[in-house]
C-alpha cells in the first residue's frame, strides 16, 4: 500500500479511513442516526453511503438503545458494524447494551464469543450546549473491563486507529472531540494501523512531563510553547488510550524531569487524570521532585451561557500554572485576561453549526 503523506483533516482522515475499512472487509457496516444525512455526520463518514449503498449503511430511528442493541447483535453474529453516537450523552441511552452486553459478553463466554464492534462517541463542545451536550465521560468508559477505549488527537491517529479498531475482536470506544475535527496533519495513504494501547510522545524535555487526554493535547503543546520561552522544557505525551493505559513512556519521562502534569477534558474526580498520577505514584514515588498537578474541568455541570464557558473549560494558561506550582512558583491567574464576551466556546470562525 502507500506510504506518501499529505495534509488533510481530521474528519477527512475519519472518513478515508472509514472507506477503506469497508473496501477491505465485506462484513463491515455502518449505522446509526444521521449516517445518511447530507451532513454526514460532520463530513466523517462522507462518500460511503453513495460507494456502499444502504445495505451497508444503515440509517437508525431516534432509539439509541434499540440501535446499539442491534449493533451488538450483528457484532455478536459476525459481522463488524461501526455504531456512531452523534453525541455522548446519547449514548448514555444505551449504556446496557454497552457495559452489560457488549464488554462482558467475551467473559461471560470463556473467550468463545467476541464482539467486534466500533462505537464512535463525539464529544460535542461549543455554542451553548450545556450541560446536557457537552459532557467528556471517557472514565466512565475506561472503567469497563472489557472495552477498549480510545481518544484520537491527530488526523493520522484518527484514522490509523479507526482501522486498528475494524481488527479488534473486542469492542472499542473510540471518543472523538468535535474541536479536533478541522485540524489538519500529515496522514499516509493507503492501508495503515495505529496500535490501540500505545501512548505517544507527542513532544520531548527534561525540565516537567505534561501528559494530556484528547483534546487536552493541543492545549498541552499551545502551554509548552509558552514554558519553552520561559526557559522550561516539557514532555507532552498523548495517552492516546485510557483502557488499556500504557504508563511506560509517562514513567520513563518522568525519571527525567521528576515532575508531573496532567490534563484531561473530562471532571478531576474519579477520573483519568487521577488513575494515571495514582499509576505514578505507585510505581515512581522516589522519582518526584514535586507533588503532581492535575489540570481538568470544575466539579460543577457544564455551562450553556459564554460567560460561564469562558471562565469553565481549562486553556493552555491553566496547564502553564500547574507547572509553575510544580516549580514551586506561585503562578498568575490564568483566566485573568478572558472577557465575559470573548468567544472562546468556539476554537475558529469557520467551526459553526450543531450538525
Amino acid at each position: 500500500m502507500g506510504v506518501s503523506e499529505r495534509q488533510i483533516s481530521y474528519v477527512e482522515a475519519l472518513a478515508e479511513g472509514l472507506d477503506l475499512g469497508m473496501a477491505r472487509d465485506p462484513k463491515v457496516f455502518l449505522l446509526g442516526l444521521g449516517v445518511t444525512d447530507a451532513a454526514a455526520i460532520f463530513g466523517s463518514v462522507k462518500g460511503v453511503l453513495g460507494k456502499y449503498g444502504p445495505e451497508r449503511v444503515r440509517e437508525m430511528p431516534i432509539a439509541e438503545h434499540g440501535m446499539t442493541g442491534i449493533a451488538v447483535g450483528a457484532a455478536i453474529r459476525g459481522l463488524r458494524p461501526v455504531m456512531v453516537h452523534m453525541r455522548q450523552e446519547f449514548a448514555l441511552l444505551a449504556i446496557d447494551q454497552i457495559i452489560n452486553q457488549a464488554a462482558k459478553w467475551h467473559y461471560m463466554f470463556d473467550g468463545r464469543g467476541t464482539v467486534p464492534l466500533v462505537l464512535r462517541i463525539i464529544v460535542g463542545r461549543g455554542w451553548g450546549q450545556g450541560p446536557q451536550h457537552s459532557q467528556s465521560l471517557h472514565a466512565w468508559f475506561a472503567h469497563m473491563p472489557g472495552l477498549r477505549v480510545v481518544l484520537p488527537v491527530s488526523p493520522r491517529d484518527a484514522k490509523g486507529m479507526l482501522l486498528g479498531a475494524l481488527e479488534q475482536y473486542s469492542p472499542v470506544v473510540s471518543i472523538e472531540h468535535r474541536w479536533l475535527y478541522g485540524i489538519k496533519g500529515p496522514v499516509p495513504e493507503g492501508h495503515y494501523v495505529v496500535p490501540l494501547d500505545r501512548a505517544r510522545v507527542a513532544r520531548q524535555g527534561d525540565d516537567v512531563t505534561i501528559v494530556a487526554v484528547g483534546y487536552m493535547v493541543l492545549e498541552a503543546l499551545r502551554a509548552a510553547e509558552t514554558l519553552a520561552a520561559q526557559g522550561v522544557q516539557a514532555t507532552v505525551i498523548d495517552l492516546r488510550s485510557v483502557n488499556p493505559l500504557d504508563m511506560a513512556p509517562v514513567l520513563e519521562s518522568l525519571r527525567r524531569t521528576g515532575r508531573l502534569v496532567v490534563a484531561d477534558h473530562g471532571w478531576l474526580p474519579a477520573g483519568c487524570a487521577a488513575d494515571v498520577v495514582a499509576r505514578a505514584v505507585e510505581t515512581a514515588f522516589g522519582d518526584f521532585k514535586a507533588a503532581p498537578e492535575r489540570v481538568g474541568l470544575p466539579f460543577a455541570p457544564t455551562p450553556t451561557t459564554r460567560g460561564l464557558a469562558n471562565y469553565y473549560y481549562p486553556l493552555s494558561g491553566d496547564i502553564v500554572a500547574a507547572v509553575e506550582r510544580s516549580f514551586g512558583r506561585k503562578p498568575a491567574d490564568p483566566k485573568a485576561g478572558v472577557r465575559p464576551t470573548d468567544a472562546l466556546d468556539q476554537p475558529d470562525p469557520g467551526f459553526r453549526g450543531l450538525f
